[in-house]
């Protein structure tokens, strides 16, 4: 069975721990980042984990960091799933390509950390999207398999990725509009995958909770490219290394609902960019699903029969001008 691994800070020291019912076994040894302990404190927390025992803190009496650190690629799969594409006004078929863009690994915070709303922002949307820590060093093109697949992928996160819709879609700038700093929650446990779970990377349920209505429930069977294939194709693309995250697309039920023609005209070159902007505020603000200052997102990511569980992430919207830092 796999490992629930935590980061977490505690009187101002970071720390990396395993999971045992409400409690944190303390590794001894620290590690600079999640590519530092990849490498040298897998098999370590594995022994605690089997011993059972060791210095142990109460996982409330500590601060939860995310287990994805700086730097890292964060590579991101768009429209992956059918219902996700035909509320964005796309065909819901799979597409004839892979979506890839990326998010500034300077959006990662922890599991609980307060989002902050850019106070020129007024259509902020959620995503729960499951993550794939790259566990192994890609600088050439590999062909990834089921068989081989646990070769490459080291364990799995929940990662919320917040966007601010009113800026990726009349700017066609995915990269700006879902990178401003706290747009990607992350947590609150690393899932350190045995080789024989990995299969089950397959068969997970997701779902986001916004002020406790549900609105986003889906299985990682419904991925329209699997993880396999999207390795196998961003090696052909780019390098990877140990701690680098990819994270696999979002299902139905975000806020954003286009019609085609609505996005036809957002990627229009013939109208103006102050029109997109009055077209798509015009068509989205009142629908009553965008993000509000006080909002509250829970986002869970587990097995049917809770093998794996990922855990449960919570974050409250703010202002920017209302952040504390």
């Amino acid at each position: 069975m796999g490992i629930q691994v935590v980061r977490f800070e505690k009187e101002n020291k970071e720390q990396w721990g395993v999971v045992s019912n409400n409690s944190i076994l303390v590794l001894r040894d620290t590690y600079s980042s999640l590519a530092h302990f990849l490498e040298e404190g897998v098999e370590a927390a594995r022994k605690l984990n089997e011993q059972g025992q060791g210095e142990s803190l109460l996982l409330n009496e500590v601060t939860i960091l995310s287990p994805v650190t700086k730097p890292a690629r964060i590579v991101c799969q768009g429209a992956n799933y059918s219902s996700h594409r035909a509320e964005a006004g796309l065909e819901a078929a799979r597409p004839p390509y892979n979506m890839f863009f990326s998010k500034a690994d300077s959006t990662l915070c922890g599991p609980y950390t307060e989002i902050i709303r850019p106070s020129h922002v007024k259509l902020l949307d959620y995503e729960i999207e499951l993550g794939l820590v790259i566990g192994t060093e890609i600088s050439s093109s590999v062909e990834v398999t089921e068989e081989n697949l646990h070769q490459y992928i080291a364990g799995l996160v929940i990662m919320d990725d917040v966007s601010a819709r009113d800026v990726q879609l009349s700017e066609g700038q995915w990269l700006k509009g879902k990178s401003y700093r706290t747009f990607g929650p992350t947590g609150p446990y690393f899932y350190l995958l045995d080789k024989e779970e990995v299969p089950l990377i397959h068969d997970l349920e997701l779902n986001l909770w916004v002020n406790d209505e549900l609105r986003q429930s889906a299985n990682t069977n419904q991925l329209l490219y699997k993880p396999a294939e999207t390795l196998t194709e961003l090696s052909e693309i780019m390098d990877l290394s140990k701690g680098d995250l990819v994270i696999t697309g979002t299902t139905g039920g975000v806020a954003l609902n286009l019609k085609p023609e609505t996005l036809g005209q957002l990627s229009s070159h013939v109208v103006s960019y102050a029109e997109k902007v009055d077209l798509l505020v015009e068509s989205q603000i009142n629908n009553g699903k965008y993000l509000k200052d006080g909002d509250v997102i829970r986002c869970q990511i587990k097995s049917k029969d809770g093998k794996i569980n990922l855990g449960e992430q919570v974050n409250k919207v703010v202002s920017s001008k209302v952040a504390i830092y």
